[in-house]
C-alpha cells in the first residue's frame, strides 16, 4: 500500500501541471530520486530544469532517451576533488573533465585539502570565461590562506598575521566559497595549532560555511587518528559551524581495526548536536606524494628547498633517517608505496631500492630529490573500509588527483565493487549518498534530487555493466557502462559517448544576510 500511495503521489506531482511540451523526456527506465523507493517511470526536463517526474508522463517532447533497463538518478556530487586546474585549463577538452562525465559527476568541489586560489570569486567566474563540462563549487583553503600570509615557516603568525588571515578567510565565503578546508597533515598546516585553525573556522561559520579537514593525523603520525578526529569536532564546535572529514579512513598498521572506535566518536558528537559528515573514496590505497608520506613534519619547515639542505645535513641525518624509517613503518613497507609519475612509474618502492643497490629510506631520499613524486600508497583495510561506507552520514568521493585510478573511476568502482559484488551497500544508498546526502550537507539548491524545479544534473547508466576501468597500472581509463549524463539540461554524454558540450557552472554559496559588508 505504501509503495501505491508513493506512486500516485509521485504522479500527481508530475501531472500537477503538465507542460505542452518540453525539451527532453527519459522514459521508462528505474526512477532513484535521490529520496525515494525506486518506480519505473519518466523524466521531462525543460532548459536547465525538471519539469515533471512520474511513473507515465503525458507530455510532448522535442527528444525522447529510452532509458528502458536502465538506472536513472540525479547527477552525481563529489566534495572532494584536487581538479581545480583542470577547470581552470586553457584546454577546452580538459575543461570538459571526461573523466567524471563518464562516471555520472555533474557536480565536484575544489580547494580541498587547504589548497586553490584564496580569489573565490575569480575561481567561480572562470566558469563565464572559459566554459566547463561539469558544475563546481570551491572551499577557502588554509593552506593557500596560511602560506600567503606567513610562508612555510613553522611558527605561529603574530596577531596582525592572524588578523589579516581571518579577513581573507571573510573575503573568500562572502565571494562564494563554501567554507574553509584544511590539511593539517601537509605542512605548512601542520604547524598551526588547533586555536589558529578555530579562529579562522569562525570566520567560514558566522557566514553559514562548512570547515572541510584532511585531518592532521589519519594514522599514528603526531597526535594519532583519534585525537584528530577530536580537534577536527573541537574547531568546529569552537568555530560553530558544521565539521566534514574529508575521504575518511584508518591510514597504516597501528590503526587498522580502529574504524568502529572513531565511528563511535562521530557518533557521540552528533547526539550532543554537532553536524559532522565525511566523504569517502572506495580504494585501499590512498594518494599523495612520496615526501608526504615518509619525512617528518619538522623536516618540511622552510619548504623544498630547506627539505633538500636538510637530506645533506650531518647533523640532521640520523634523526631523519629515524623517523623515515618509522614512517614507512606505518605504511607497511616499501612494498606498500607506488609510484604513480615521474621517471619511476609503475615501481613499488622497494624495485627502485633494488635497482639503485640502496635500502628503502635511501631509495626514498633519491627519488625525492629529483621530485617530490606522486605515489599510491597501501594502507587500508576492507574491514575498515566497509564499516565507514555504510555510516548513513558518509557520502561517495574521489579525492581525484592524478596516476591514482579514483579519478576516473571512484563512483563506478564503489557501484560495481561494493554495490553488486560485495553487497557492503544497497543501491538506494549509493545513490542517494552520491547525490542528496552532499547537495543537503553543502546546502546545493535545487541540486541532488530529480523534482519538478529541480537543476536537471541527471545520470541515465546500465546497471549491467556500470563499472570502474581505471587500476593503479593503468589509472587513466574512462569508466564504462554511463549511458546518459545531463548538465544543467544539456547533453554531455549522450548514447555513451561525449558530446562535447560544457554547460557547468560555478555554484557559489550564499552567505546568510548582513554577515558580508
Amino acid at each position: 500500500m505504501k509503495r501505491i500511495a508513493l506512486l500516485l503521489a509521485v504522479a500527481m506531482l508530475g501531472a500537477a501541471a503538465p507542460p505542452e511540451r518540453v525539451d527532453l523526456i527519459i522514459r521508462g527506465g528505474t526512477i532513484y530520486t535521490g529520496s525515494d523507493a525506486p518506480f519505473v517511470g519518466d523524466v521531462a526536463v525543460s532548459g536547465d530544469r525538471i519539469r515533471a517526474v512520474g511513473p507515465s508522463l503525458s507530455v510532448q517532447a522535442n527528444r525522447v532517451v529510452d532509458a528502458r533497463g536502465m538506472i536513472v538518478a540525479p547527477g552525481f556530487i563529489d566534495p572532494h576533488t584536487h581538479l581545480g586546474e583542470q577547470l581552470a585549463d586553457a584546454d577546452a577538452r580538459t575543461r570538459l573533465i571526461p573523466a567524471f562525465l563518464m562516471q555520472g559527476v555533474t557536480t565536484a568541489f575544489i580547494g580541498n585539502d587547504g589548497g586553490g586560489d584564496p580569489d573565490v570569486a575569480s575561481v567561480l567566474g572562470s566558469a563565464q570565461r572559459r566554459p566547463v563540462g561539469i558544475n563546481y563549487a570551491a572551499y577557502v583553503g588554509f593552506g593557500s590562506v596560511r602560506r600567503a600570509v606567513i610562508g612555510d615557516a613553522d611558527r605561529a603568525p603574530t596577531a596582525n598575521e592572524l588578523a589579516r588571515m581571518r579577513q581573507m578567510v571573510a573575503t573568500g565565503m562572502c565571494q562564494g566559497a563554501l567554507g574553509l578546508s584544511t590539511g593539517l597533515f601537509y605542512a605548512p598546516q601542520s604547524f598551526a595549532t588547533t586555536e589558529e585553525v578555530a579562529e579562522l573556522a569562525e570566520e567560514a561559520g558566522t557566514r553559514g560555511g562548512v570547515y572541510d579537514s584532511h585531518l592532521r593525523d589519519e594514522s599514528s603520525y603526531s597526535i594519532g587518528l583519534a585525537a584528530a578526529v577530536d580537534e577536527a569536532i573541537t574547531i568546529g564546535r569552537e568555530g560553530r559551524l558544521p565539521v566534514h572529514i574529508a575521504h575518511i579512513k584508518a591510514l597504516g598498521v597501528d590503526v587498522h581495526g580502529q574504524a568502529p572506535a572513531i565511528i563511535a566518536r562521530i557518533e557521540a558528537a552528533r547526539r550532543a548536536g554537532q553536524q559532522i559528515t565525511a566523504d569517502q573514496y572506495p580504494w585501499s590505497a590512498s594518494g599523495t606524494s612520496l615526501a608526504a608520506s615518509l619525512v617528518p613534519r619538522w623536516a618540511h619547515d622552510g619548504g623544498r628547498p630547506a627539505l633538500l639542505r636538510r637530506f645533506d645535513d650531518p647533523s640532521v641525518a640520523e634523526r631523519l633517517r629515524t623517523d623515515m624509517t618509522e614512517n614507512l613503518r606505518r605504511r607497511g613497507g616499501a612494498e606498500s608505496l607506488l609510484i604513480t609519475e615521474g621517471q619511476y612509474r609503475g615501481q613499488r618502492l622497494s624495485q627502485i631500492a633494488q635497482t639503485l643497490g640502496l635500502d628503502p629510506v635511501a631509495a626514498a631520499i633519491a627519488v625525492i630529490r629529483i621530485d617530490d613524486t606522486s605515489v599510491a600508497s597501501f594502507n587500508q583495510t576492507e574491514e575498515d573500509i566497509a564499516v565507514f561506507m555504510r555510516q548513513p552520514w558518509v557520502m561517495t568521493g574521489s579525492d581525484a588527483s592524478g596516476g591514482h585510478p579514483r579519478a576516473y573511476g571512484s563512483f563506478a568502482r564503489k557501484y560495481a565493487e561494493y554495490v553488486r559484488r560485495r553487497n557492503v551497500i544497497s543501491l538506494r544508498d549509493f545513490i542517494e549518498h552520491s547525490t542528496a546526502l552532499p547537495a543537503d550537507t553543502f546546502q546545493l539548491t535545487d541540486r541532488g534530487r530529480l523534482r519538478p524545479g529541480a537543476f536537471a544534473d541527471i545520470v541515465v547508466f546500465d546497471p549491467e555493466t556500470y563499472a570502474a576501468r581505471s587500476t593503479y597500472e593503468e589509472p587513466t581509463l574512462l569508466a564504462a557502462g554511463m549511458r546518459t549524463v545531463l548538465i544543467n539540461g544539456v547533453p554531455a554524454v549522450d548514447n555513451g559517448e561525449l558530446t562535447g558540450a560544457a554547460a557547468g557552472r560555478g555554484l557559489a554559496h550564499a552567505p546568510p544576510a548582513g554577515t558580508c559588508r
